[in-house]
């Protein structure tokens, strides 16, 4: 029987699912709980019944889960960024490597070892970028914060822990600059208002900062001196405006312009030296990034004559970290921005074409484009947004036939469906690592290990007749049962007349019932023959 809306029950979680909910069961009911820990036992208030679940919210906490801690933000719940800071990094890495077996097994179907997540070096302050929506409060300030979950409302927040203190430092004094000045803050309702957003960037390794103003319009009033301000005590190695003046959830316009400093910062991700603005998509904990490259780098085992294909490329970082491994390396991304950036880092790096090249298209036309162009990349690494490869980049990289496919995700459900299809196209998953990324949040990063299934190779077993119990073997398997073995086990089809062929020749004795061909049986080839019997007898192959 389904809930009703405000019942309150009494209920224990009993895990955590893959948005961070908890997950309790009454009545054969699931029953899902925000900000709950596993073993908490908690009066829950119904907020949302349906047919055959529910979600709730805490009214009352019985008893605390032994993961449960004391959350150290004030509006960790309500700005839903820091969905898991109420249990402690030992129970969310517990939960993530979790979400990730799940999404393998349950959604991909997948028998594979899934090990545990490597957690980060930091779980505080590890963000290098931030884009914060800026907005007016009930009186009447400028603020910037977080959008409250499933929602345009903005929740103050002055001190995340998630960045470095400085964003927020700086956020708070460009707040009050624009104030002063008699800048308006951005109203998506009414789309009047001057500043939207302040983006914020950090160079990990080089501590390089860089500032930009998202404007509803051409920029901002007394402009230079307000980043002039900002980058005296900020110590700020560029700032830039970004117009912005559509009506959209998009953050960033088409245009930027730099008002201080070079327009760009420099950083290393993996030894690879980068030049950024703010349209380059980049790893935003880099000292977890860099774990999550050496492993993908491991797990590609490339050798000194290899093709390397890097689909999704962004900046070509990942590519660009194992180019020392292999001979030649093509990276495709379709942000055009990332596309340049890769190619100057490339020609920084004295990388000419033929060593790297990089090319601005969408990964599943270029791949499909150099499939038909009989390219044939030893290794591919894929690294595609949240929705995942589409069908097209997975036809491609199979078409392509690489030795070992290595997919990199921030979506375990879309990486385990993924990884199903190319299970299905000829290659074997042999293991995933998740990598959290992204401590403290519900968000974990996924690097799949896939080989290509050999079928060329195979093992050659002798068998004599006397060994086989032969009336058994003819007991235990129709002619149907055998083609459908055949066509799984090796790939190919066989006939119900050349099946009885290899049975004769086997010493199998057909029974009399057996339909028996009134024309002469073909004489086969003898090459041919002896494979098939090798098959019948059930040699096994190997990768």
């Amino acid at each position: 029987m389904p809930f009703t809306k405000n019942q309150i029950i009494t209920l224990e979680i009993e895990a955590l699912s893959n948005d961070g909910n908890g997950v309790a069961h009454k009545d054969g009911q699931a029953v899902f709980v925000p900000l709950t820990a596993p073993g908490d036992v908690a009066e829950v208030r119904i907020v949302k019944p349906m047919k055959t679940y529910a979600f709730g919210r805490v009214e009352k906490l019985l008893t605390a889960g032994p993961g449960r801690v004391r959350q150290d933000c004030p509006v960790a719940g309500p700005c839903g960024g820091c969905g898991l800071r109420h249990i402690s990094y030992k129970a969310e890495c517990a939960a993530k490597t979790q979400f990730v077996r799940d999404a393998f097994a349950r959604l991909g179907k997948l028998d594979v070892p899934v090990q545990d997540v490597l957690g980060a070096p930091d779980t505080d302050r590890y963000r290098n970028k931030v884009q914060l929506p800026v907005g007016t409060d009930e009186n009447g300030h400028i603020v910037t914060g977080f959008f409250a979950g499933r929602s345009h409302r903005i929740v103050a927040c002055t001190d995340c822990k998630l960045q470095p203190a400085w964003m927020n430092e700086l956020a708070a004094r460009a707040c009050a600059l624009l104030e002063e000045n008699g800048i308006t803050a951005y109203s998506e309702e009414t789309h009047t208002g001057r500043v939207r957003h302040l983006y914020m960037r950090q160079g990990w390794h080089s501590g390089q900062r860089l500032l930009c103003f998202v404007v509803n319009g051409n920029g901002l009033p007394n402009e230079a001196e307000i980043c002039a301000t900002l980058q005296k005590e900020f110590a700020l190695t560029t700032i830039l405006v970004n117009r912005n003046s559509e009506r959209t959830n998009v953050i960033l316009g088409r245009r930027t312009r730099t008002v201080l400093g070079p327009g760009v910062i420099e950083d290393t991700l993996a030894g690879v030296p980068l030049r950024m603005g703010v349209h380059e998509f980049y790893q935003v904990n880099t000292p977890a990034a860099e774990v999550l490259y050496a492993k993908a780098r491991e797990y590609a085992g490339l050798k000194p004559d290899d093709f390397l294909l890097d689909l999704y490329c962004g900046m070509g970082t990942i590519g660009l970290s194992m180019l020392a491994d292999c001979k030649r390396l093509v990276g495709v991304e379709v942000v055009p921005q990332a596309v340049e950036g890769a190619k100057e880092t490339a020609a920084r790096l004295g990388l000419d074409a033929d060593r790297a090249d990089f090319r601005c298209q969408d990964a599943g036309a270029a791949a499909a484009q150099l499939a038909a162009e009989g390219a044939r990349p030893d290794v591919i690494v894929v690294d595609p947004p949240r929705k995942g490869c589409d069908e097209a980049t997975l036809t491609a990289i199979a078409d392509m036939a690489p030795r070992t496919v290595v997919m990199v995700s921030c979506n375990a459900a879309t990486a385990a469906r993924d990884a199903k299809w190319l299970t299905e196209h000829g290659y074997k998953a042999v293991e995933v690592q998740p990598v959290d990324l992204f401590p403290r949040t519900k968000h974990v990063e996924t690097v799949c290990l896939l080989s290509k299934l050999n079928v060329k190779h195979h093992i050659e077993v002798e068998i004599t007749m006397d060994e086989l119990d032969l009336t058994a073997a003819e007991s235990k398997a129709t002619y149907d049962e055998i083609k459908a073995y055949v066509l799984e086990k090796f790939g190919f089809k066989v006939s119900q007349l050349y099946i009885a062929q290899i049975k004769r020749k086997c010493g199998i004795i057909e029974r009399k019932n057996y339909n028996q061909s009134k024309k002469k049986m073909p004489k086969c080839r003898s090459a041919r023959q002896r494979k098939k019997q090798r098959l019948w007898m059930h040699s096994s192959i190997s990768r």
